[in-house]
Formats: C-alpha cells, sequence, structure tokens
C-alpha cells in the first residue's frame, strides 16, 4: 500500500510504516496538484497537518484513497462524515501534542507577565543607551502565583494547562460544554508518574471573563467568535488573553482594539485567521506575543504523533509492524 506523507511525520513513524511494508512518498505536494499525485502514484493513505486540505472532491476525485490521517488534534481540513461516508477511515492523534501545545501556553503566560514579548524586541534596539528606561518599563510585572487563570475548554490540552496552572499555584477556573455550574477533577501529573487529584470550578463563560487574570482558549473552529467585542469588554481591566487553539475564534480587529486601549494589558496568538498571512497590525503590535502556529512542534510531540499514526494505520489496514 502507498502512503503520501504530505506535511511531515517523525523518524519513528517512518520507521515503523516502512518495516510494516508500506511504501512511503514524502513529496511535498501542493494542494492544486494532489489529486493528480495521488492517482498517479494510487495512493491508499494521505498524512496531513493543518496545511493539507482533504475535502470532498479530493475524496471523490481519488478512488484509491482508504485512510486519512491527521497529525494532531483538530479535524477542521477535513470533510470526516463525508470520508465516511465512502468508507474512508480518518484517524487523528488528539492526545499527543497536549503537552507541547500546554507549555506553550505558559511560555506565552510567563513573558507577557514580564514582558519579554516586549523586552526582546527592545533590547536588541535600545538595550545599550536606554538601559535604565527598559528597566524601569517593565518593572510593573506581575507573577502568575496567586492569579485566576480562566481555562476554556477542558478537553485533554485544556486539561493539561489547568495542571500546570495548579502546581504554578494559581486559582484555575473552567469553562467546560458539558457543565457550567459545577466541580471537574483535574489529574495533576507529578515528575514520577503519580497522579493526584485536583478539583476545580466549572463556571459559565460569562463568569469566567469576569473573574479571570489570563484567559486561555482550548476549543476546537467555531462558525462565529468565541471571544469578540462584547466579551472583551467584559474581561477584568488589565487582564492577558491566550489563543493557542484555532485561528476564528476570537475576533482580531476586536482583539486589537482592546488592548490599544488599554482594556487587555497584553495578548499572545499561535493561530490566526488569516494564515499563513496574518495581519499586519497583529505583526507590529507591541502587545502581542506572536508564535507561528507551533503548539504541537516540539521533537517529543512530533515522536508521539508519528508513532500514533503508525499504530493506528496498521491497526486498521490489518498489517503487522
Amino acid at each position: 500500500m502507498n502512503i503520501l506523507i504530505n506535511d511531515g511525520i517523525s523518524q519513528s513513524g517512518e520507521n515503523a510504516l516502512k518495516e510494516a511494508g508500506f511504501v512511503l512518498f514524502q513529496d511535498k505536494v501542493e494542494q492544486d496538484h494532489l489529486i493528480d499525485f495521488m492517482n498517479e502514484n494510487q495512493i491508499d493513505v494521505i498524512l496531513v497537518r493543518s496545511a493539507t486540505k482533504v475535502r470532498k472532491d479530493l475524496i471523490d476525485a481519488v478512488p484509491s484513497l482508504k485512510l486519512i490521517g491527521r497529525g494532531g488534534v483538530g479535524l477542521d481540513n477535513i470533510d470526516v462524515d463525508y470520508a465516511k461516508e465512502k468508507g474512508i477511515y480518518v484517524i487523528n492523534t488528539p492526545g499527543a501534542s497536549s503537552i507541547s501545545v500546554a507549555e506553550l501556553v505558559f511560555a506565552h503566560l510567563f513573558g507577557m507577565a514580564r514582558g519579554l514579548h516586549d523586552s526582546n524586541r527592545n533590547m536588541p534596539l535600545e538595550g545599550d543607551t536606554k538601559f535604565n528606561d527598559l528597566k524601569k518599563s517593565y518593572a510593573k510585572s506581575v507573577e502568575l502565583k496567586g492569579k485566576v487563570l480562566g481555562v476554556i475548554g477542558l478537553g485533554r490540552i485544556g486539561r493539561e494547562v489547568a495542571s500546570i496552572g495548579i502546581g504554578l499555584g494559581m486559582h484555575v477556573m473552567g469553562v467546560d460544554r458539558s457543565d457550567t455550574d459545577g466541580i471537574k477533577t483535574i489529574r495533576f501529573k507529578l515528575f514520577n508518574g503519580e497522579e493526584v487529584p485536583y478539583k476545580i470550578e466549572v463556571k459559565s463563560i460569562e463568569e469566567v471573563l469576569k473573574l479571570a487574570d489570563f484567559v486561555t482558549l482550548h476549543i476546537p473552529s467555531q462558525s462565529d467568535y468565541i471571544i469578540g467585542k462584547e466579551q472583551l469588554d467584559s474581561m477584568k481591566d488589565g487582564a492577558f488573553l491566550v489563543n493557542a487553539s484555532r485561528g476564528g475564534v476570537v475576533d482580531e480587529k476586536a482583539l486589537v482594539d482592546a488592548l490599544e486601549s488599554g482594556k487587555l494589558t497584553a495578548a499572545a496568538l499561535d493561530v490566526f485567521e488569516n494564515e499563513p498571512k496574518p495581519e499586519i497590525q497583529l505583526l507590529m503590535n507591541p502587545k502581542l506575543s506572536l508564535s507561528p502556529h507551533i503548539g504541537g512542534s516540539t521533537v517529543e510531540a512530533q515522536e508521539r504523533i508519528g508513532t500514533e499514526l503508525a499504530e493506528q494505520i496498521c491497526e486498521l489496514l490489518k498489517v503487522e509492524v
């Protein structure tokens, strides 16, 4: 069987697939040429990340296709229901990158709380001439310990974020679509593999936005904004916001307005409405901490993703590793 690995895979995943007898194609095929390439090479399996789209037209045009694999969590770039109707397997790796995304969230949170996202821009430019001025301007930093962390979405990634927040001594509140008023138990993971149960409050998104000093989003792609002008206006003055989930869940124009008015102290974006060409007003805003959609892009996460994909493919297509 032939596999097109269009957005890359770890060496461990590649080795496992080769050992199972699959023929691998690792060309990066542009979207417009994907159908022709897959038909010419009789591709049975296509593996993608977020860049490549597998829509109805491709599914209909490639009769050899048996399985679509997504390295990561979201499946919004794949017409999942239609593929399944056609008898095509659709798989992903929802847990493989949870820790990586959660750690990136806190990289942004720590950076914003101490002004590092801004000082890293200014020190190379003015560190030699305005050192004391810069020192004074970043002297009003805040600590995370003791602050309220609002986690919107308590799936795998949201729970990892909550766990780290608990470990830092933050007061964690969650928003969960299945429960708007109650308690949820988070498994706080220790270095030696032990897990300690910890209960966090679950509230409505309106309550969390009003109470949280730091808000982080962990929700799937939506048809409309989850955080728009109304929601930003309801947040605590001086709060911080992180979106490392999906572009389009935050109204970026309203976000810039909230930053420029001083409503929010700072915000962080790992995902954007217009990828791979984010709006210039976002890229140039000194109150934004930015990264290029790298939530799951760690060596460890890629190893887990590759291994999990290979295991699922071998199981579903009934071959031995």
